[in-house]
């Protein structure tokens, strides 16, 4: 019913910068509060920044604080992540995803989301 598509993902040299969509079906996209995650190689899934329903409030990962921001448009139903100062650490298969209720907080939990995109690869290089 409800579908995210990412997109905004590539390869990107160290200190650049990227900035990944995420669009999202459903009428009550401005209810929900929102969430980037991340996967690398060998990892398991990590938050990456969280952003509440209105766009009020965030949070972010410490290793991307100062880097990134979460930001949204619930005109257009689409929620941005702007990517500065890339690490190769950074890189990853990004998703974005929806908290499981209506008005609920930000949540760094992957439990926390019921629905997720596909992913964007991004890709760093040193």
């Amino acid at each position: 019913q409800v579908q995210l598509v990412e997109s905004g993902g590539g390869l990107v040299q160290a200190g650049g910068s990227l900035r990944l969509s995420c669009a999202a079906s459903g009428r009550t996209f401005s209810t929900y509060a929102m969430g980037w995650f991340r996967q690398a190689p060998g990892k398991e899934r990590a938050f990456v920044a969280a952003i509440a329903c209105s766009g009020s409030s965030t949070n972010y990962a410490d290793s991307v604080k100062g880097r990134f921001t979460i930001s949204r448009d619930n005109a257009k139903n689409t929620v941005y992540l702007q990517m500065n100062s890339l690490k190769p650490e950074d890189t990853a298969v990004y998703y974005c995803a929806r908290r499981t209720a209506i008005f609920n907080r930000m949540t760094s939990g992957v439990s926390g989301y019921d629905y997720w995109g596909q992913g964007t690869q991004v890709t760093v290089s040193s």
